[in-house]
């Protein structure tokens, strides 16, 4: 696997999971969260946020590291 997929699977994932996270906190006093984590729509949002964090967040972040390689070289 090259170094831009693991650094793209490294961020998207980390920022994916702490997103669904820090939304399913946010959501807690209105369902308890068991309940949120056993609907399909918290797996939808789930898949949502990890595509998004790895093909979108992932794809930005290593063009400006790549970027500042080039600049610091």
């Amino acid at each position: 696997m090259s170094e831009r997929w693991k650094f793209q699977l490294k961020v998207g994932i980390f920022w994916g999971l702490f997103m669904i996270v820090f939304m399913t906190l946010m959501d807690w006093k209105e369902k308890p969260i068991l309940t949120e984590v056993t609907l399909p729509k918290f797996y939808v949002k789930l898949a949502i946020y990890l595509l998004v964090g790895i093909f979108g967040l992932g794809y930005f972040n290593w063009k400006e590291k790549e970027k500042q390689e080039k600049k610091n070289q």
